[in-house]
């Protein structure tokens, strides 16, 4: 990652993740991907779970046998690298206030990435508050992710029509709590926001990802960065 500009420097490569994904499975597709690119320096790790000091506290979408790891160590460990763990929408939403459609933005920006489940990453003033698990807000008499996620519109043979009603009744709810001044729709689903984000209703502007599916592995590199390899930041114009 060239963590100045926002930019890949080489082509990703792709693994199939291991089955079962165990801790020390994972923890070996990591250091292969480290001896596939001779790398020496840190890493930045996105994992979908809740980090503190990182361990993962959550295990939404992954196996239980992550709660408690200490993800840093083991994966250390098997780069022989100094490794940072974030979650994977913290990531996301980092490099899209820092190189997407954030960028410059003050106020409260809500990232949501739309995937198997629904992450959220929210910022003030360009300051994560890290490890918001708002796609377990309860909506419809259960976690807003398993009736609103890119997955269940897949698996449920939703038309965009009635998935966009879901989608935007759990914007609603958000609102309703946070008032934001920015929301921006991440996960594979922005490439085609063009067919849900004229259906949205919600008051608060909604924009697509401009990183796409590149920022979480963006922003879980800038995160753990040498500070001299990041891009200074401009002052955001109040």
């Amino acid at each position: 990652m060239d963590t100045a500009r926002g930019e890949l420097l080489e082509e990703r490569i792709r693994i199939a993740t291991p089955r079962p994904a165990t801790p020390r499975a994972l923890a070996r597709v990591i250091g292969r991907i480290a001896r596939h690119f001779d790398w020496k320096g840190p890493i930045g790790c996105a994992v979908p779970a809740v980090v503190k000091d990182g361990c993962l506290r959550t295990a939404a979408n992954i196996s239980g046998t992550w709660i408690g790891v200490d993800a840093t160590a083991l994966f250390a460990v098997a780069t022989k690298c100094r490794v940072g763990v974030i979650n994977d929408a913290d990531a996301a939403g980092y490099a899209e206030m820092h190189f997407g459609a954030g960028r410059r933005r003050r106020g409260l920006v809500i990232m949501v990435t739309l995937g198997t489940g629904i992450g959220t990453a929210l910022f003030i003033d360009g300051y994560l508050v890290p490890n918001t698990e708002l796609g377990h807000l309860t909506l419809r008499g259960r976690d807003a992710e398993k009736w609103a996620a890119a997955s269940v519109r897949e698996e449920g043979g939703l038309s965009w029509t009635a998935w966009t009603r879901r989608l935007d009744a759990y914007l609603h709810l958000m609102h309703g709590y946070f008032w934001p001044d920015l929301f921006i729709i991440g996960g594979g689903i922005s490439r085609k926001a063009d067919r849900f984000l004229p259906l949205l209703t919600v008051p608060t502007p909604v924009v697509p990802a401009k990183l796409k599916n590149d920022a979480g592995i963006i922003g879980a590199a800038l995160a753990y960065a040498p500070a001299r390899a990041r891009r200074k930041p401009r002052k955001t114009p109040r």
